[in-house]
């Protein structure tokens, strides 16, 4: 134990059995599932699967455009990390920065005609990849528990 261990942490039981290996089976599934997710993008596509994340919100914006904190808080990310992932989707094409014409002071990120095109070519491989290596895996309730399992989580730790 350290001594920044506080007493909330010194009084909380170990996981059971049941407990770890619900724990550890969601660490390495995750973990794989990204991987694979990944993998196929960057193989077929030449696109990360944080690329495409960036791509699906911009692209799902009314006009294709996201402050720069909003989508930071889209893609889970920091603001300094999604910065240099913008940055270099913006040499590639798929995206360009400009000024929030609300407050002159925010930056967007807007998807370009390239951006949208990737995209395009890019969301049948995730969508399959995603089908062939979770959804298809798992039974209707499964899936509708894996939904509300999920989404509590967010809830509770707290969503953007």
């Amino acid at each position: 134990m350290t001594a920044e261990a506080s007493d909330a942490e010194l009084a909380t039981p170990w996981l059971s059995r049941a407990e770890m290996r619900a724990w550890r089976s969601y660490l390495e599934a995750n973990q794989r599932l990204m991987d694979v997710l990944n993998r196929d993008l960057q193989e077929k596509h030449d696109l990360s699967l944080a690329d495409y994340r960036i791509l699906v919100l911009l692209s799902e914006s009314a006009d294709g455009s996201l402050r720069m904190s909003d989508l930071a808080d889209g893609v889970l990310s920091s603001r300094s990390r999604l910065t240099h992932q913008i940055r270099r989707m913006e040499g590639h094409g798929m995206v360009t920065r400009g000024t929030c014409l609300e407050d002159g002071r925010g930056v967007l990120a807007v998807i370009t005609d390239e951006g949208r095109a990737r995209l395009a070519a890019a969301a049948p491989t995730h969508v399959a990849g995603v089908r062939r290596n979770l959804v298809d895996l798992l039974t209707g309730p499964q899936l509708e528990l894996l939904a509300d399992v999920f989404e509590r989580v967010s809830r509770t730790i707290g969503e953007p």
